[in-house]
């Protein structure tokens, strides 16, 4: 039996009032999962109407992390594996993206954040990457981050920051057979595609998946992580602030 609406919004004011405001992460990471599986469950005749309801929850999120004070948060919307499905599934998801890509500046002027877009646009249709690039110039002068992970793949970030490296290394005349010295994991750190981010305290995975799938390979060696039931388009505040309740009480240890 579903509760009333008026106690979900007593119990999440009662969340969000008891949150320590100096244990809160200081960057969340979160992996938008289970959008087909929340089409198959509602009986959706296509994803598209899943994959705006997923967008739409990306732009609630981002208010709830706006509210709360939050200062970072990247948020994965596509991985590189993504691109291996049908077109027929991507074609759609593409169009969405492009939607939410015109609207993020307007948001990020509500809210007060800049824009970061991470990964290999390349690989994506001209119009996506192109829609991806004028939001990130449009949204550069907020005062706290929001990164989207955009055909994003966390062992190949890490490709690409050792290249990156390598060739700095060697644009700066270092000799070939001293390059394998100089490389050490602040150099990669400072390569890696948001490199001026601190790396995530929080990484959620929605749709009951208890994996990271790549993301922020790197970056989320001690984050605390935390799984949640709920498909991304039906995530709800309530869901965040229990999560963020679950790493207020945390003690990390960062391998010590």
């Amino acid at each position: 039996m579903a509760l009333p609406q008026a106690v979900y919004r007593y119990y999440e004011h009662r969340l969000a009032r008891r949150l320590p405001a100096a244990a809160l992460p200081d960057h969340v990471g979160v992996i938008l999962d289970g959008h087909r599986r929340f089409a198959r469950a509602e009986g959706y005749e296509d994803y598209s109407l899943s994959y705006r309801s997923g967008m739409a929850k990306l732009e609630e999120f981002l208010g709830w992390c706006a509210g709360l004070g939050v200062p970072a948060v990247t948020a994965w919307v596509l991985s590189t594996e993504n691109l291996q499905r049908d077109a027929a599934e991507l074609e759609p998801y593409f169009a969405v993206l492009v939607e939410l890509f015109e609207r993020l500046p307007g948001l990020a002027s509500r809210l007060g954040f800049s824009l970061s877009v991470s990964g290999t646009l390349d690989r994506l249709p001209a119009e996506l990457s192109r829609a991806a690039k004028r939001a990130e110039g449009a949204a550069d002068t907020g005062h706290w981050h929001v990164n989207i992970a955009l055909c994003y793949g966390g062992r190949q970030e890490i490709v690409d920051a050792c290249r990156s490296l390598v060739a700095d290394l060697a644009a700066e005349g270092v000799p070939a057979e001293e390059i394998a010295g100089r490389i050490d994991s602040a150099g990669i750190a400072d390569h890696l595609y948001a490199a001026d981010l601190p790396d995530p305290d929080l990484v959620i995975r929605t749709s009951g998946e208890s994996r990271l799938s790549g993301f922020l390979l790197w970056q989320s060696a001690y984050a605390e992580c935390v799984f949640v039931d709920p498909y991304w388009p039906a995530f709800r505040r309530v869901d965040f602030l229990r999560a963020l309740r679950d790493f207020a009480r945390r003690e990390r240890r960062f391998g010590r």
